[in-house]
C-alpha cells in the first residue's frame, strides 16, 4: 500500500457521502457507507477490522436496502394506497428531487402519491381528496420512517466498525 492515508481520506469521503445519501435518496446511502468502511479496512490491511465484521456490515447494508423499500411501501399500503399512488410517490421523489432540490425529496413523494391516488380514483370529490391526502401523508411518513431506520443502521454500522477497530488496538 503506497499511501494508506489517501485511501483513508477516500473512505471518509464515501462514509460522509453515504450519510448524506441516507437522508437524500439521490445517493445510495448505506452502500456508500459500507464501501467507505471496506476501503478503510483494506487500507489498514484488515489489521483492525477483519472479514467477520465486514460480513456483518455487508448484511446490515443489505437489510438497509430492504428497509428502504419496505418502509415507503408500508406507509402507503397501510392506508390502502393504489398502485398508482405508489408509482406517483416514486416519480414524485425523483422529479421533486431534481426540480426542488432538496425540499423536493420530501414534498415530491407526498404530491406524487396524492396525484397518483386521485388519478386512480378518477374523481375529485371531497371524500376522495381526503383519502388521497391521507395516503400522501402515509407515504411521506413511511419514507420518514425509512430514513430514521437507515440512520439507525448507519449508526450501528459505524459503531460496530469503531468498536472492532478499538478492540484490536487494546
Amino acid at each position: 500500500m503506497n499511501n494508506p492515508i489517501v485511501f483513508q481520506i477516500v473512505a471518509a469521503i464515501l462514509v460522509l457521502a453515504g450519510l448524506v445519501g441516507v437522508v437524500l435518496p439521490a445517493l445510495p446511502g448505506l452502500p456508500l457507507v459500507f464501501a467507505g468502511l471496506l476501503i478503510s479496512a483494506w487500507a489498514d490491511g484488515f489489521h483492525h477490522v477483519g472479514a467477520a465484521m465486514l460480513v456483518v456490515l455487508g448484511l446490515l447494508t443489505l437489510v438497509s436496502l430492504v428497509v428502504d423499500y419496505w418502509a415507503a411501501a408500508r406507509g402507503a399500503k397501510r392506508l390502502g394506497a393504489s398502485r398508482m399512488a405508489t408509482i406517483g410517490a416514486a416519480l414524485g421523489m425523483l422529479v421533486g428531487g431534481f426540480l426542488l432540490f432538496p425540499v423536493g425529496f420530501f414534498l415530491g413523494p407526498f404530491i406524487g402519491a396524492l396525484a397518483g391516488e386521485l388519478l386512480h380514483r378518477r374523481s375529485l370529490t371531497q371524500a376522495d381528496l381526503g383519502a388521497a391526502t391521507k395516503i400522501g401523508i402515509g407515504t411521506w411518513l413511511g419514507i420518514a420512517l425509512g430514513i430514521a431506520l437507515k440512520l439507525a443502521i448507519a449508526g450501528l454500522m459505524l459503531g460496530l466498525f469503531a468498536l472492532d477497530w478499538w478492540w484490536t488496538t487494546h
